[in-house]
């Protein structure tokens, strides 16, 4: 069986054929211009550094899975929409993600999203973890006076109360989790945290 780190070409192909990534080959189009790192918000903030995402994909540097700067990737496309020969490094990015977690690399990563994965059982719907709370009340002025006087907000809205999932929604909901397999891998990531 061939590995994607056979040779440099194979690791950018075998990212090219992911179901995740754009259908025009962008990835061996790349000139490295540079212009998805001139660009990037994540770039501005941080070491991530899209153009060196690519030129390590087409070398194939299989250590790039290794590396915390692919996590830092937010998927805003602002790459994509000024990429020159139709590359995008964010969708590079989320295969190579998925590429780190099949290799069991990254779980600290995914750790702080169990919040996520919890509410999806608990409620049937994607609510925002407490751990992130602390930080959103940092970069969102006024959002936590907002949340904590939603109800009211409501009312003088003249709004009904939000509709939740009824229990049955939720019972379906996290039966369809379990028989796909997300449970097991919200477990198995939970797991390595000890």
């Amino acid at each position: 069986m061939q590995k994607i780190t056979d040779s440099p070409i194979d690791f950018a192909e075998h990212i090219i054929e992911d179901v995740k990534n754009s259908k025009e080959e962008g990835v061996l189009k790349c000139v490295q211009c540079g212009m998805c790192t001139s660009t990037c918000p994540a770039a501005q903030h941080s070491d991530y550094n899209p153009r060196d995402i690519i030129e390590r994909v087409l070398d194939g540097d299989i250590s790039i899975l290794e590396d915390d700067s692919i996590w830092n990737c937010f998927y805003c496309y602002t790459c994509h929409s000024v990429c020159p020969v139709g590359n995008s490094v964010c969708e590079v990015n989320q295969i190579l993600k998925q590429f780190a977690i099949e290799n069991e690399m990254g779980y600290d990563k995914l750790y702080e999203y169990m919040g996520f994965a919890d509410s999806y059982f608990t409620a049937a719907i994607g609510a925002i973890p407490e751990i992130f709370f602390k930080d959103i009340k940092r970069d969102v002025p006024g959002w936590w006076e907002f949340r904590l006087h939603l109800d009211e907000i409501r009312d003088e809205l003249d709004l009904d109360p939000p509709l939740m999932p009824s229990k049955e929604v939720i019972d379906e909901v996290s039966k369809i989790l379990t028989i796909t397999g997300f449970k097991d891998k919200i477990e198995k990531i939970r797991a390595t945290q000890g």
